[in-house]
């Protein structure tokens, strides 16, 4: 007990405010699989799925941490935007941790939660670009611990902000209150970068507004019974927050905006053209030159109101400068259910994100040329977002999903639905043919090779197994020469190819160049190498290419997500001790039992770093000094 106690001091000690739960009693089986297995892609091409020249969408089958340990070394730094919609932790089946349901009477069930996120988090910041942003949907059960997990991931100074998405669904608690929201976290990589984006602003509501205006006015309808009909429409949620647009004349609808100003001029005045009355100056003051007011007017913008009131600007709902970004969301999903009723012909997956939503989310963005990943995607609602909305805007988005094939869901909704909405399918309600949108899919799943003691086989064994990699970092998947020393891939418009040599020897090397010179447009070449580099002189001549060494880069990002995710084991500090030990002590080689001893004073540091919540890796995902974790543990009085 002492010691449980000692050691809780500690970490409260370290941590001044934020978020602290219990550390992993059973570490994740498929975290600890990494540190002495390499994570790999395989790719299935039996499902495939090809209509045109763009680029591919990537699908991978398997556990999301393997998934996306492989995709911090072909994206790092190359995601614009992640969507994740992570298991609310309800105690009602919903999330598994080491292949067991958690149960609400779990008394570490949130701390389970807490590893399990943290771990997935700390590997999706290192995939987003400097300008990327993440959107996390929650609930009430997990919102406030979220919130301080990703302050502490993502800091604190990153915090976007927290959306409420208002859904039609009803979680009635204890018949105390009905619970019909969720919430929806936004944290950017560096947010002054954000800040400087135009992000898109959609009015949501508004257009339906204005198409049900010039429908009435069609009609013959007066303005007042216009007014009357588009004012019922403010009654419901989804225009609710349009209800500041409450007038309505010949143009369509607006709102009247202040005219005043403190300290403003008031020595002119000016008449309303209709009942020729002076209009009454606002004690304020004028918020613009009598010039700009007579411009107002001429181009009837100005709304007088009732006899001696003060006049007012109109701003008609069509201004794109009159918008403001949303902080609530009205989505319910009930289109959705009856899209996947429709189209598999029974609900095969209950509960769908709404796809207008993941749309919203990404209309407003800047680009529409972007990155997007989903490493929890369920039944694939993200990518239909993103193939429906280039359908819509031309726009050349690309999505990486992420799933496990628990219950059989990615081969038997996940992929059926990518492939249904590309390829199109006949409803099951009335035999009804839905064109396809068209674009592309590769399909992966996850596997590990199992690493050995011979460090120079391991890097032999991955060079092997690492093609798929390669193909899903370059996104060129077409086998256009393949040798046992060497594989040509092109890109589906043949203007890029992937030319990856394996042989260490170089028995072939020469052919291998002359199909490279044989090539029109850019070359991207691999080349195993031990020693992880590539002479450059062997390409003499060939333009526009790049070349880099396989596989040290690979297992460099590997070994830094094991710093990152994996604990320090102390056994393997007292077992270097040893080492050290027998060194010194019976094989009388000081040199080299200095050497070993530095190894496990390093491991020791690294280990308390650990246990107090401090990083061993710095920005750039390397490993921090010694020097520097010593200081920080000497600073906060960790150690004396």
């Amino acid at each position: 007990l002492l010691k449980i106690i000692a050691k809780q001091e500690k970490e409260l000690k370290a941590k001044k405010y934020g978020l602290v739960w219990d550390s992993e009693r059973e570490p994740e089986q498929v975290v600890l699989d990494c540190e002495n297995n390499l994570p790999i892609l395989k790719r299935v091409k039996s499902k495939e799925i090809r209509t045109d020249d763009s680029e591919d969408n990537i699908l991978i089958e398997g556990d999301n941490y393997h998934a996306l340990t492989v995709l911090n070394y072909t994206h790092k730094e190359k995601i614009d935007v992640i969507y994740i919609d992570p298991p609310y932790n309800t105690g009602n089946k919903d999330f598994t941790y080491n292949d067991r349901f958690v149960e609400k009477e779990d008394g570490y069930r949130h701390s389970k939660w807490l590893n399990f996120m943290e771990k997935r988090l700390n590997l999706a910041n290192e995939l987003l670009k400097k300008e990327g942003v993440i959107f996390i949907s929650i609930d009430d059960n997990e919102l406030a611990q979220l919130k301080l997990l990703c302050d502490k991931v993502f800091g604190e100074s990153n915090f976007i902000g927290q959306y409420i998405h208002k859904n039609n669904s009803s979680k009635n608690q204890a018949k105390i209150v009905s619970i019909s929201t969720e919430y929806m976290l936004c944290y950017s990589k560096e947010l002054q970068i954000v800040r400087k984006q135009q992000w898109k602003v959609e009015k949501r509501g508004a257009r339906d507004i204005a198409k049900l205006f010039e429908k009435l006015k069609m009609q013959g309808l007066t303005l007042n019974d216009i007014e009357l009909e588009i004012k019922d429409m403010y009654k419901r949620p989804k225009y609710a927050h349009l209800s500041r647009w409450n007038k309505v004349d010949g143009d369509g609808v607006f709102v009247d905006a202040d005219l005043s100003r403190e300290g403003g001029a008031k020595d002119y005045t000016i008449s309303n053209p209709i009942t020729n009355q002076e209009c009454v100056i606002p004690s304020r003051g004028w918020g613009k030159s009598k010039d700009e007011l007579l411009e107002l007017q001429s181009n009837n913008l100005i709304w007088y109101g009732e006899p001696k009131t003060p006049p007012r600007m109109k701003a008609y709902i069509t201004s794109d400068d009159k918008s403001v970004p949303d902080s609530f969301f009205y989505f319910d999903n009930s289109a959705d259910t009856r899209w996947i009723k429709n189209a598999f012909g029974s609900l095969v997956f209950e509960n769908p994100k709404p796809l207008e939503m993941l749309k919203h989310i990404l209309k407003m963005l800047p680009e529409n040329n972007v990155a997007v990943l989903d490493f929890m995607a369920g039944s694939g609602t993200t990518g239909h977002a993103v193939l429906e909305l280039n359908k819509e805007d031309g726009g050349n988005r690309k999505f990486i999903l992420c799933t496990n094939n628990e219950n059989n869901i990615c081969t038997e909704v996940t992929y059926p639905r990518i492939q249904k909405v590309i390829k199109g399918y006949k409803k099951s309600s009335n035999g009804e043919q839905v064109d396809g949108l068209g674009g592309n899919l590769q399909y992966f799943t996850t596997d590990l090779i199992k690493q050995t003691k011979n460090r120079d086989q391991v890097k032999i064994n991955l060079t092997k197994k690492c093609t798929e990699m390669l193909c899903v970092k370059e996104n060129i998947f077409n086998l256009e020469k393949e040798e046992k020393d060497y594989k040509i891939f092109s890109s589906n418009k043949t203007d890029k190819y992937l030319c990856i040599y394996y042989n260490l020897i170089e028995d072939t090397f020469d052919e291998f160049l002359a199909e490279i010179k044989k090539l029109k447009g850019k070359k991207i070449i691999y080349m195993f190498s031990m020693e992880n580099e590539v002479e450059k002189s062997l390409f003499a001549g060939i333009k526009n290419l790049t070349i880099e060494a396989i596989p040290q880069n690979i297992l460099d990002v590997y070994r830094q997500l094991v710093k990152m995710n994996i604990p320090v084991k102390t056994n393997v500090i007292f077992t270097d001790l040893n080492k050290a030990k027998i060194k010194v002590f019976t094989d009388q080689d000081k040199d080299d039992g200095a050497r070993v001893l530095r190894v496990v004073l390093e491991k020791v540091i690294q280990k308390i770093s650990q246990d107090n919540s401090i990083n061993i890796l710095n920005a750039k995902g390397k490993e921090e000094k010694i020097s520097k974790l010593n200081d920080n543990l000497l600073n906060q009085n960790i150690i004396t």
